[in-house]
């Protein structure tokens, strides 16, 4: 990977969970169909799933019930059917989901540069512990963040300025991965670098006219992008 020395700018490094470090999709894809046939719903591809995820779990069960023909729910139905997620996530979440490619080395060179790593995921705070913990877990991270009662989900900048203060780095002294609009947005939003994950679920026009301001292809890209102060 190089023996560059990366730009004194960037302290720290903020990683979107899903799509971003973990392939989990397919996991994903499984559950949420268990889901929808309990219902008498049709399935949705791989493809498909990618477009459902990334604002939260409420999000995503309207989503999913609104693209097959139930276009209204009630909180109380929303919250029955996220218990019901939940069950079947928790049976199969290990069988596929795995680190991309190229992502534990990356950290790894991160790690031996002092580079300060967190996870800030909108999937819950339980389930972003537990797989950082499972999957990543040659790696420590000094904070890893999910969904949690009353905080406020991405793209509100408000836990990534929270983690940032939590590293003792400022918010234009990060950067923040990940591969959705979602992440784009928070990232801009708390002054960031946005730096855009091709490997990921979304597709570079996305992540482009969502204001990435880097793009790459491969986890080992992201330290010439620091390296570089922010550019590819």
């Amino acid at each position: 990977m190089g023996e560059q020395v990366l730009c004194p700018r960037f302290k720290a490094v903020i990683f979107d969970l899903d799509g971003t470090l973990l392939d989990t999709i397919v996991d994903i894809a499984q559950a949420t169909n268990r889901v929808m046939a309990s219902r008498g719903l049709g399935p949705f591809t791989i493809g498909e799933t990618k477009l459902l995820v990334g604002d939260g779990i409420e999000e995503m069960v309207r989503r999913s019930f609104s693209l097959r023909g139930v276009p209204s729910l009630t909180e109380a139905e929303v919250r029955a059917i996220v218990e019901d997620y939940r069950r079947e996530y928790q049976a199969c979440w290990r069988e596929n989901s795995r680190p991309f490619d190229g992502v534990p080395e990356m950290l790894a060179e991160l790690a031996r540069r002092g580079t300060k790593t967190a996870v800030l995921s909108n999937k819950s705070d339980l389930y972003t512990a537990r797989m950082t913990d499972a999957l990543l877990a040659e790696h420590r991270f000094e904070i890893v963040r999910g969904a949690l009662p009353g905080v406020p989900l991405k793209p509100d900048p408000a836990p990534a300025l929270a983690i940032a203060a939590g590293l003792g780095v400022a918010p234009e002294s990060c950067a923040f991965v990940g591969d959705t609009n979602v992440d784009m947005a928070t990232a801009r939003a708390a002054g960031m670098l946005a730096v855009g994950a091709l490997w990921g679920f979304r597709t570079e026009e996305e992540l482009s006219a969502s204001g990435a301001h880097a793009l790459i292809a491969a986890p080992r890209e992201l330290l010439d992008v620091l390296a570089n102060g922010g550019r590819r």
